[in-house]
């Protein structure tokens, strides 16, 4: 009997040893979600398209972050959600205003925290001075970051002409 225990106590002691020293697992990869986010934003973006054309400024702002920030040509820097609606007002109430804007390029982190898009737009505003429909065409760039409730929001956005205004 005792050498039935010792030898068991062994074999506990061998075992527990061997357990201690086996290497921990591998940490496995987060999941690669680059190209759902890339299209999560391009949903975001198609939506946005849509609200822009209701010309409602908080819909416009409802798009970007709290702590957005818009830099746009010919004006300051637009620091936080309440400073971008307070700027988009008075365009998005031109009754000439229309947008529409296609990404061509759209690039997710690895870390499923942030996309950023670049494209085209058509902007159709009245010209202050003529009074009369103008339509400029350029670029953007929008930088999205992923929410804690899993949506995404424009923390940066900015565009500029092709044309030499």
């Amino acid at each position: 009997m005792r050498t039935t225990l010792l030898t068991l106590c062994l074999a506990l002691g061998v075992l527990t040893v061997a357990c201690a020293n086996a290497p921990a697992p591998a940490p496995t990869a987060p999941p690669d979600t680059r190209a759902a986010d890339v299209q999560a934003v391009k949903d975001v973006e198609a939506a946005w398209m849509k609200d822009a054309a209701s010309k409602d400024a908080d819909k416009w702002a409802s798009y970007f972050t709290e702590d957005g920030s818009g830099l746009y040509p010919g004006a300051a820097t637009l620091n936080g959600k309440a400073a971008i609606k307070a700027a988009m007002a008075p365009m998005l109430a031109d009754p000439n205003f229309s947008l529409s804007f296609q990404s061509n390029r759209a690039v997710a982190s690895k870390g499923g925290d942030m996309v950023y898009t670049e494209g085209t737009y058509t902007m159709t505003t009245t010209n202050p001075k003529t009074k009369k429909p103008i339509t400029d065409k350029g670029k953007f760039l929008t930088v999205y970051a992923k929410q804690a409730d899993g949506s995404w929001k424009a923390i940066a956005d900015t565009f500029n002409s092709d044309s030499h205004m």
